[in-house]
Formats: structure tokens, C-alpha cells, sequence
């Protein structure tokens, strides 16, 4: 995490929860959802490896948590913050939950949906499309990914 952040924007936790999972052996993405009026609802990191389930995406985890806690399979007016861009499954999920906006750090040229890929909120059958902001913290996203991987081929 580069100085100029804090640790308590949502972010920073984003990034701490993308950290957590990288220390888990799990790829770190991490994911932070808020309600309309600022209210930390979730937070989550990968957990793919750990729970050998193939959707456990930070983004899907964090969805189910903040859906919970909410009492609803709508996160209306809620925003989420994820380190990298959103994979077409996480993109699904998203417009499903008719999230608000998805700010995310780090793009994905191989597995994005966002702005690379299909590009799923730009596509006639998405239902609903949040606001998207990319380049969020990307530097320290970028990085942590870098690190990760660059571990596991040495």
C-alpha cells in the first residue's frame, strides 16, 4: 500500500483483504461492499483454494455477505470496491445485485469483464449496469498481484 493511503478507506481495506488471502496461498483480490450511506456492510478476500469452490471470488463472497446482513438479494445504493477488475461471473453477480458502483484497481487484460473481455455491463442482455470507476489504488493493486505471482514461479 503506497503511503499517501489510509487504512481506512474502503480501498485500503480492500487491499488488506486482498493481503490476507495472499497469505492464505489464495490470489489476492480483496472486496469491500458499502451501503448507500457509508455503512461498512462486508469485506472479503479469496477463498477459492481454501473452500475449493471455484466461485469463492472476493467480489461473490463479499456480495453474499452484504445480501445476509442486509436481508435482501438486492444491494441497492450499495458500492462496491474490488482490487482487480471483475471477472464475467463477478460482473453477473454485480448486475444481479443491482450494485450501485464498482470501484476496482488493478485491470485484467486476460480475465476481465469490465472494461476488457466481453465487457459485460456494455452488453444489450446485462440488466443492470452500476457506475464503474477502474484505476482505483491500481499501483498497489498491480503490485500485490506482481508479488504473488512472481513467488510462485521462482
Amino acid at each position: 500500500m503506497s503511503t499517501d493511503e489510509t487504512t481506512d478507506t474502503p480501498m485500503a481495506i480492500a487491499l488488506a483483504a486482498a493481503e490476507a488471502a495472499a497469505g492464505r496461498g489464495e490470489v489476492p483480490v480483496g472486496a469491500v461492499i458499502l451501503s448507500a450511506d457509508g455503512e461498512l456492510l462486508a469485506t472479503a478476500g479469496n477463498r477459492i483454494v481454501e473452500l475449493k469452490d471455484p466461485t469463492a471470488h472476493a467480489e461473490i463472497l463479499a456480495i453474499r455477505a452484504a445480501a445476509e446482513r442486509l436481508g435482501s438479494e438486492r444491494l441497492i445504493g450499495c458500492d462496491l470496491y474490488v482490487t482487480l477488475e471483475p471477472c464475467a461471473m463477478c460482473a453477473g453477480a454485480i448486475s444481479f445485485a443491482r450494485i450501485r458502483r464498482l470501484y476496482y484497481g488493478a485491470e485484467d487484460p486476460k480475465g476481465g469483464a469490465v472494461d476488457n473481455g466481453p465487457r459485460f455491463f456494455g452488453q444489450p442482455t446485462c440488466h443492470h449496469a452500476p457506475e464503474v470507476y477502474g484505476g482505483l489504488s491500481e499501483g498497489p493493486a498491480s503490485e500485490l498481484l506482481r508479488q504473488f505471482f512472481a513467488a510462485r514461479r521462482s
